[in-house]
């Protein structure tokens, strides 16, 4: 079948989080299963759109309520990704470096969402499935069904797969006019709560919903940010599927971001030489066991809960430990953090930024991986972290109850219920007793090591719910 995927972000073009993974990773094995697979993203001004060759296959020029904007789709000539990677060029709203965060955001992605469905429905064949990634894309579904320029792709299907909820697109009833003409006996798909929610179009206009892990969707129902009872009568339509990740990409014995290469048998010294150039840079003690925290440092994400909980954790351990921080986010999160290098030098370091490589040294290098999230829909990191023989520690929420079962029920990493300083310090303390226990620290390796997150299966998952909205009558 013939499938696009519709995102503001895919790996390596744009990235800010998990989502790009997911459309970066999903479509190439979608390809390899014997699918067509198009994957279009803004073309913002990135690393990747400065280094590689793009063709223009189509321009033309959408309106936005009174404003006019000329756009080109840019197609990537080589196919490198294994899979068709089209950017939407709309140069006075995209040719800047990043992803989100400016005033006219609102106005960015609509126009990203007509462009792409007007070049859509002009070219000469039809596709068979729409999927579409979170609120940046949601207004697809509505405008495919009822919005008159679109009569001839009306029929094509559509999956909405939700990273996060907590995002949903607002805008008020004054940009009603940005939107391509429609029927306004339809516009009440386009309203909650008095607003425009991108998210809630999608949820109710598409033929189909996704979470990108079981858990996540049970979270939903009852904490949505206001979507809540939404998201229940749609249930009988949306399914859970576990995000996975690219094993050919995150994988430990090929990885050539690493210092040293492993398998699970050389995992040992492997990750021990690794762990030595990762203290080198960061003057910390390689015979210590090294916890380490990559990501946003964001509420959502445990970050608030960082600063006090490494503080605890370094004045009950100071000679037993190392914690090391890579990440970038509220700027107080990230001044106490760096504050802490002043009182714990040679047992802490941080890290504010990201950078690719570094973090793919720092799963090989670390022995865990702190995740204390408020909200992790499906979480990528403890899969990374599972790869590379490092033991997560988790708060038992979304994907990351879905993939990560405490060693004492005999599973793969360290879980607590709470996102509180108190959790993430005892759980510190349990992974200080089992690394000293290196018999059951080894077999949690290997058992991390060797569990299946690969993208075949994920696959598969995808294909069905694909096949089985498409055999379903319009209604």
């Amino acid at each position: 079948m013939e499938i696009f995927h519709i995102s503001a972000e895919c790996y390596p073009m744009a990235k800010v989080g998990g989502l790009a993974d997911v459309v970066g990773a999903l479509p190439k094995y979608q390809n390899k299963a014997g699918h067509q697979v198009r994957v279009v993203v803004p073309c913002y001004d990135t690393k990747f759109k400065k280094e590689n060759e793009f063709e223009c296959v189509h321009w033309g020029e959408i309106k936005l309520g009174s404003f006019d904007f000329p756009f080109s789709v840019l197609k990537e000539k080589t196919d490198k990704l294994g899979y068709e990677l089209y950017l939407i060029e709309i140069k006075e709203l995209f040719d800047r470096p990043n992803v989100y965060g400016y005033e006219d955001d609102i106005e960015r992605f609509l126009s990203f969402q007509i462009a792409a469905l007007d070049w859509i429905s002009a070219r000469a064949t039809v596709p068979d499935i729409i999927n579409c990634h979170d609120h940046h894309t949601g207004v697809i579904p509505f405008l495919i069904k009822y919005a008159y320029k679109y009569d001839k792709i009306k029929n094509v299907k559509t999956v909405i797969t939700i990273h996060n909820g907590l995002y949903q697109g607002w805008f008020g009833f004054d940009k009603l006019h940005y939107l391509p003409e429609f029927d306004l006996i339809h516009v009440g798909f386009l309203e909650w709560n008095n607003a425009i929610n991108s998210l809630a179009v999608g949820i109710k206009c598409a033929h189909a919903v996704t979470t990108v892990s079981p858990s996540y969707l049970n979270e939903i129902n009852y904490s949505a940010n206001g979507l809540e009872e939404l998201f229940k009568t749609v249930r009988s339509k949306s399914q859970g599927i576990l995000n996975g990740i690219d094993i050919e990409i995150w994988d430990p014995s090929t990885d050539k971001m690493l210092y040293e290469n492993y398998t699970t048998k050389t995992s040992g010294p492997g990750k021990q030489k690794n762990k030595e150039k990762i203290c080198e840079q960061f003057d910390l003690d390689p015979a210590k066991p090294l916890f380490s925290f990559i990501g946003r440092l964001f509420e959502e994400k445990g970050g608030d809960l960082l600063p006090q909980a490494s503080a605890l954790a370094l004045s009950e351990n100071f000679e037993n430990i190392n914690i090391l921080i890579l990440g970038s986010g509220n700027a107080e999160i990230e001044s106490q953090l760096t504050q802490l290098r002043n009182d714990y030098s040679g047992n802490y370091n941080v890290f504010i930024g990201y950078n690719e490589e570094l973090a793919h040294l720092i799963y090989a290098g670390s022995d865990f991986i702190l995740m204390p999230s408020r909200v992790e829909p499906c979480g990528l990191n403890q899969m990374y972290a599972l790869r590379y023989g490092t033991v997560p520690i988790v708060r038992r929420t979304g994907g990351l109850r879905d993939t990560v079962i405490d060693f004492g029920d005999d599973g793969n990493g360290i879980c607590h219920d709470q996102a509180s300083v108190g959790d993430i310090c005892y759980s510190i303390n349990r992974a200080v007793k089992l690394y000293d226990d290196k018999v059951n620290f080894n077999k949690i390796i290997e058992r991390g090591m060797t569990t299946d997150h690969s993208w075949e299966r994920v696959c598969e998952e995808y294909i069905k719910i694909y096949n089985l909205i498409i055999q379903q009558n319009e209604v």
